[in-house]
């Protein structure tokens, strides 16, 4: 007589908690760990050995970009291959609040970028939207609160009014109670210029148990000001705050990443808790918006992009010291490398830097940025070398530090050359940083992926191998587990990873992908039926 849907038995058990791994089997019943411990294989309808290898909790990935690309292809193939059975979306751009010309260039920009059209403009919406063809990964998400304010206020930064200070308020308000976790926020360079607007909306977000994740701003020759402002909201609102992709910018900037540990550490004594999460390279990604002064960022980008061709728009850009000090902090002309371009005629420039591109074209490589967004339409996707192999090092080791890809969950079939970290992250750290460098022991690579971001995101019954827990579930080979994805050729499947369960389904079986869906919403805790 079978007892239980799934047992999974022989391995190492690595619980996730950091501890020691142990011998011990796992029954899955009705989604969920039924029990851990001795039991006959034969007591499930389906036995998995796992002698020889380890069994894990499956990953939560803490930030990433997948809210289009799950509706594009449900299978979430880079990601659940890698063992993420949770991403957390939100970051810059959120699902919604969606209204005016908000939503026009959301709609504008997915319709183009991943052949989606945007039917929705709440996050009930989206998560009806998302949930109607079936997703292989679990799927959560923040509320952004630079997003709110330009659908109440406008895309010019200014001071919000009382009365628009209360609208938005009551928009996070909503979002909370449609299932966000919390404030997720990506802010450009000096970190929001109306701080104060922050705190009002985190005090909102505190009330229904949120936290406060933020992309700090140029994380370069700002970033100790920008830090400042994220420990303003900790410290006022009196919330939990997580940092994205922590790091150093630029090269004349290397090795200063410990200072920026250092003024954490100091207002974790305070009692503030905060925060932070890695990607585990050291190139970025994001469109190349983010190389130009604030004043173009902010801007609408169906009005911005046709003043690339305007050569008074070109001067008053280049005449301004940000755009100077941005692509400084990009890695510089030769760090600058275009992944995607739409327009045929632009498509073999994929994979090249600005300097590269613009010493094939004889222009200069200002010129040639200039030309190249104007003649593609729109702002181009970029890699951007940037960062030090030494100071990945440097964070990985901090305790409070996760992991985060910062990617999506895309197939072989996408276009251009993403960022590796999209098929990557994860078994990067298993395998480059675990097993052949040793910068981590396993048991904390593991717990850095599994129950610190659920502690982060306060989910209970996930992140760890616990009794109740559900069955998100990854077995691989300590011994093999590894990243193929690289800067050149970044769409390949990593190795290593044998089976993936989510809510105790399995998708990933000896590698391959069973076609399986098994994924669901994971709500925030103010959820409202």
């Amino acid at each position: 007589m079978t007892l239980y849907d799934i047992v999974i038995h022989g391995g190492r058990l690595i619980d996730g908690t950091g501890n020691p791994w142990f011998y011990g089997d796992i029954a899955i019943k009705d989604g969920k760990i039924a029990s851990i411990g001795k039991m006959n294989p034969a007591s499930g309808n389906r036995a998995i050995s796992a002698k020889g290898l380890v069994v894990t909790p499956g990953y939560i990935d803490m930030h990433t970009h997948s809210d289009q690309p799950l509706i594009a292809d449900g299978n979430a193939e880079s990601k659940v291959r890698q063992g993420v059975t949770l991403d957390i979306i939100g970051e810059s751009q959120s699902v919604a609040p969606l209204a005016g010309p908000v939503l026009e260039e959301y709609r504008v920009e997915h319709r183009r970028r991943n052949g989606i059209e945007t039917d929705w403009s709440t996050f009930t919406g989206y998560f009806e939207r998302v949930m109607k063809g079936g997703i292989a990964i679990n799927v959560a998400s923040g509320v952004s609160p630079q997003q709110v304010k330009q659908v109440v206020v406008g895309y010019k930064e200014r001071p919000a009014t009382r009365e628009e200070q209360e609208k938005m308020n009551r928009l996070v308000a909503q979002a909370m109670e449609e299932g966000a976790l919390g404030l997720t926020a990506a802010w450009h360079a000096k970190g929001p210029e109306n701080p104060h607007e922050v705190v009002e909306m985190a005090k909102v977000v505190k009330g229904y148990g949120g936290y406060y994740g933020v992309h700090l701003g140029s994380e370069g020759f700002d970033i100790f000001e920008e830090l400042e402002k994220a420990i303003r909201v900790a410290r006022e609102a009196e919330i939990p705050v997580h940092i994205y992709h922590l790091k150093m910018r630029a090269k004349s900037n290397w090795g200063r990443v410990r200072e920026v540990i250092q003024q954490i550490e100091e207002a974790r004594r305070e009692g503030l808790e905060i925060t932070a999460n890695q990607y585990p390279y050291t190139a970025m990604q994001h469109p190349w918006r983010r190389l130009f002064p604030r004043w173009v960022q902010n801007a609408p980008w169906s009005e911005t992009i046709p003043r690339f061709k305007d050569p008074a728009f070109r001067e008053r850009v280049i005449a301004d010291p940000e755009f100077d000090q941005y692509i400084n902090e990009h890695g510089g002309w030769e760090g600058v490398v275009a992944s995607r371009f739409d327009t045929p005629a632009l498509k073999a420039f994929e994979g090249k830097s600005i300097a590269q591109i613009a010493e094939i074209r004889g222009r200069d490589p200002v010129a040639t940025c200039f030309d190249l967004i104007f003649e593609e339409g729109t702002f181009i996707y970029g890699v951007h070398h940037t960062m030090s192999e030494e100071d990945v090092k440097t964070v990985m080791r901090v305790p409070w530090v996760s992991i985060g890809s910062d990617g999506s969950a895309l197939n072989l079939n996408y276009p251009g050359k993403p960022h590796p970290r999209s098929f990557g992250t994860n078994p990067r750290v298993l395998g480059k940083y675990t097993r052949e460098e040793k910068v981590l022991a396993l048991e904390e690579a593991v717990r850095k992926m599994t129950s610190l971001p659920a502690q982060v995101l306060g989910l209970k019954d996930r992140g760890l191998l616990r009794e109740g827990h559900w069955a998100d579930i990854v077995v691989l080979d300590p011994d093999a587990v590894a990243d193929r994805a690289t800067y050149e050729d970044p769409k390949q499947y990593p190795k290593g990873i044998n089976y993936v369960l989510v809510n105790g389904a399995i998708v990933i079986e000896n590698g391959d992908h069973t076609g399986a869906r098994p994924g669901r919403v994971i709500y925030g805790p103010g959820k409202r039926d």
